[in-house]
């Protein structure tokens, strides 16, 4: 293909704190220094699919968004064209409207497509790019799951949320004398939970990587009571389970959804209150994780992904993703950023540092 002139940018899956600045990055890196157009494309990849979800995004635009949460252009968990799902006469279909997605692209005249996105959003953008759609990638994620960078924007906000709540339950906990059950986001990796554990003096932490058992649990909350400490403070990621048990899901309403995690929080509270005589509460931070301004941590990454992956695009190196290794941005194939997931390994120094600290990990024996 030609020189680059016009791209096009959208957000898919979760939205994270730092979304704003990588389309504002964009934005005004493309067009003040490349002199190129930018399509802006709403609600992911939905855009392509669905007529009237494009618009040209500008200086003027993105002008006042960096410190904005959320995303300017919005965004689904839903809406993967290679199987897309639709409700007709009360039944769901799947179909493939990968070829609509490729000719939507070619009728917008774009000579590159910029996804930010997370593991979902990335596979489905390396798919796009085997079958010859121009894609860089740029990684978003809370949850900070990503293999192939150190760190993803969206992360430290979260991280700061969940402390910051580990923060105030510290007061009620110690006032009442209760168990506090806090459960954070964290499908498949436990990062958010293990750092803001560490971070808030959590003393139990449990997350996904580690099965645990609740007889440990109630050990360590009986070891604290022994030694004149009167409450407790648990942290749990979503997809923590119990050793030999499942997941915890919510069942959704909508049958075009999927199962979500929930419920660990509240199980283990109940598990914890008919073991111990304390009182325990439990709290569900949610989407909390998700929303407010970013930190200005995740507004430099997110800020730095942005300006770099339009300069990948300038040099027409497509198939790859931005991400950071050390202090620096480098680009990695697609293929190896969405290869495997970065999960907390059982024997990683966050975790025997926790240890070392009495931290339980309800996986003792």
């Amino acid at each position: 293909m030609g020189a680059v002139r016009r791209i096009g940018v959208l957000t898919g899956g979760g939205d994270c704190p730092g979304l704003n600045a990588v389309i504002r990055a964009v934005v005004k890196t493309a067009t003040t220094y490349y002199e190129w157009e930018v399509i802006g494309i709403e609600d992911g990849f939905e855009g392509l699919i669905k007529e009237g979800k494009t618009h040209p995004l500008t200086n003027e635009t993105v002008r006042g968004i960096l410190p904005r949460g959320g995303t300017i252009l919005g965004s689904t968990n839903r809406g993967n064209p290679f199987a897309y799902r639709e409700r007709k006469e009360g039944e769901v279909t799947v179909t493939d409207l990968s070829r609509q997605v490729i000719d939507r692209c070619e009728r917008l005249r774009l000579d590159a497509l910029l996804v930010i996105g997370g593991d979902g959003s990335l596979g489905i953008a390396n798919d796009f790019f085997k079958l010859g759609v121009p894609v860089v990638g740029i990684p978003k994620t809370i949850d900070n799951d990503l293999s192939a960078t150190d760190v993803t924007f969206g992360f430290d906000t979260a991280l700061n949320t969940a402390t910051e709540a580990i923060d105030k339950l510290h007061t009620t906990a110690e006032s009442h004398h209760r168990v506090m059950v806090l459960e954070v986001m964290g499908r498949h990796a436990g990062w958010i939970a293990l750092e803001a554990g560490l971070a808030g003096g959590g003393d139990i932490i449990l997350i996904p990587e580690l099965p645990f058992q609740v007889d440990r649990v109630v050990e360590q909350i009986r070891r604290r009571d022994a030694s004149g400490r009167s409450f407790s403070i648990v942290v749990v990621a979503e997809g923590a389970a119990p050793a030999g048990v499942g997941l915890f899901t919510i069942e959704p309403r909508d049958p075009l959804a999927r199962a979500r995690l929930g419920g660990i929080g509240d199980w283990l509270a109940d598990q914890v209150g008919q073991r111990t005589e304390h009182e325990v509460r439990s709290l569900v931070l949610g989407h909390l994780q998700r929303g407010g301004s970013p930190t200005p941590r995740d507004r430099i990454l997110g800020t730095r992904f942005g300006v770099e992956a339009v300069r990948l695009a300038s040099r027409e190196q497509f198939g790859h993703m931005v991400a950071l290794r050390g202090t620096e941005i480098v680009a990695v194939t697609l293929d190896e950023a969405v290869g495997v997931l970065k999960t907390v390994p059982p024997e990683s120094a966050l975790v025997h540092n926790a240890r070392c600290l009495g931290v339980s990990f309800g996986d003792e024996s």
